[in-house]
């Protein structure tokens, strides 16, 4: 059986660098992490996790909640998933994923929290174990989030780009920091263009968008690009626009948000604001790791840029199509 020992000798260190490589990697250079790992991974020297829960009387176990209907939006939350998955298994860390209307706690060393609404602040107040949310909020707690307000500038910016000479933001009809993000960075462009901003909001579902243009046509003429908060709400102005006989991208431009999956199972495929989903799901899980080690202390709030993904519901305008 390895043991500590032979790792030690193996990676020419002593015993009690190896124990700190394992057990606090954040305390040790890159190199000597580097030099552990390799013999670890040469002997195939597993660490003792029940062991090493034990001693630090933690679980070892990290609970995932999500606060919303996930029926629908399934793409979305299984590459959240497997970034959150990645980064716990790296520690020898288990997820727990909680999604109904029973929110028990239960015993585990931390909780990554997605899908808040206003009255949910309240509770997660209450908890005493490290907490990380995905998503903006306006309450202070740590958080991992896309830049929503660059998300915004960067779709609208593009729309005006292309020669649209009204530009329409559609957004959900949530009173959520994200969305008002998104709206902020679409009004921002605007004003800067001197342009006059008009913002229509629906909940977010497709057929939703979809009554919404169809009931209100008449106010949007050719030459008129959407630019959505998601890209739920692009394939319902996209179906409109389809059942109307009017041509995308010429008559209309439509430019989503999200660009995980839906964007590219409608025809023609949205142009759209993509986040790297999985990777802000990975960062989630580092971000609560070090919370815990850290013994709460704050982390503060980590934006990833998101991507312009040209495709083909917005003119050409140079240059190839990102796929």
């Amino acid at each position: 059986m390895v043991t500590l020992a032979d790792v030690a000798r193996r990676a020419n260190v002593s015993k009690m660098t190896v124990s700190r490589v394992i057990n606090h990697p954040e305390q040790v250079t890159d190199e000597l992490k580097k030099l552990v790992f390799a013999a670890m991974h040469e002997l195939d020297y597993h660490p003792n996790v029940a062991a090493k829960a034990l001693a630090k009387n933690r679980t070892q176990i990290v609970k995932f909640f999500i606060l919303e209907e996930i029926s629908t939006v399934e793409p979305y939350y299984m590459n959240l998933l497997l970034g959150i998955s990645l980064a716990l298994s790296r520690h020898q860390y288990s997820l727990q994923l909680v999604a109904n209307n029973n929110f028990d706690l239960g015993v585990c060393d931390g909780y990554i929290i997605t899908g808040m609404r206003k009255s949910d602040y309240e509770w997660i107040s209450r908890i005493e174990k490290p907490v990380i949310l995905f998503g903006e909020n306006l309450y202070g707690y740590d958080f991992v989030d896309t830049n929503n307000k660059k998300g915004g500038m960067l779709s609208t910016r593009y729309a005006l780009s292309l020669g649209y000479d009204k530009v329409v933001f559609v957004g959900i009809d949530l009173k959520e920091a994200f969305e008002y993000s998104r709206e902020r960075g679409y009004i921002q462009v605007m004003q800067e263009s001197l342009k006059e901003p008009e913002i229509v909001r629906v909940e977010n579902h497709s057929h939703k968008s979809q009554e919404m243009l169809q009931k209100n046509w008449e106010k949007y003429p050719k030459n008129t690009a959407f630019v959505c908060a998601s890209d739920r709400i692009a394939v319902g102005i996209e179906r409109a626009i389809q059942e109307k006989g009017a041509n995308i991208p010429d008559d209309y431009g439509i430019i989503g948000y999200d660009g995980i999956f839906l964007d590219q199972v409608v025809s023609p495929r949205l142009t759209t604001i993509r986040q790297d989903v999985a990777k802000l799901g990975e960062i989630c899980g580092e971000m609560l790791l070090n919370k815990i080690e850290q013994k709460g202390k704050k982390q503060g709030f980590k934006l990833l840029d998101p991507m312009l993904v040209k495709r083909e519901t917005t003119r050409r305008k140079g240059g190839s199509e990102k796929s």
